[in-house]
């Protein structure tokens, strides 16, 4: 798995769990203010169901986000990849060596190895909380759009309570790709 993969998966997740929130909580308002109406008559209750994951996924503005970002830091990446590389030669080098090498230089070259796999750590440490802060920022705009997208549909259709991330799903209740196609 590449390092920029991992990097939208562990994003994805953070984006999701910042669209869950504000969703759970959009909902829970407004199931307390209409509690005592929904527990005399469940039987009228409109549920509807969205998978976040998808939105974050395949909606146009997550796409565009993505894309944005990738492009943002694939110099930054291709740096990082262009050090890995340097060093596993100098170790390789290190090892072919190490054999006729006089202890003093043994111990130089292995703290200049431990100094570029430290420079190489930090530098990935950086690169992954700016590429996470980055996609936060991108991905809170979606979010927001997403609620405001979930707000109207639920106005428009007369739902009564919108859920998300559940077990399991009846797809004539999942209202997910009428999010998506709002949101494109």
């Amino acid at each position: 798995m590449t390092q920029s993969r991992i990097l939208r998966h562990g994003a994805m997740t953070v984006a999701v769990a910042l669209l869950a929130g504000s969703v759970v909580m959009g909902t829970a308002q407004a199931a307390t203010t209409t509690a005592p109406t929904a527990a005399a008559s469940t039987q009228g209750t409109k549920i509807g169901f969205v998978n976040t994951e998808r939105i974050l996924r395949e909606s146009a503005p997550a796409k565009a986000a993505q894309a944005k970002i990738e492009a943002e830091f694939k110099t930054r990446d291709a740096d990082l990849q262009k050090l890995a590389s340097q060093l596993r030669a100098k170790v390789e080098q290190f090892q072919k060596d190490s054999p006729v090498l006089s202890d003093s230089d043994r111990a130089t070259r292995q703290r200049q190895l431990s100094d570029l796999d430290a420079t190489l750590q930090r530098k990935r440490q950086e690169f992954q909380d700016d590429f996470n802060r980055r996609r936060n920022e991108e991905f809170s705009a979606i979010v927001a759009k997403a609620n405001a997208a979930i707000k109207k549909i639920a106005e428009q259709q007369n739902y009564d309570l919108i859920i998300q991330d559940a077990v399991t799903v009846n797809p004539r209740v999942d209202i997910t790709d009428q999010v998506i196609k709002a949101l494109n």
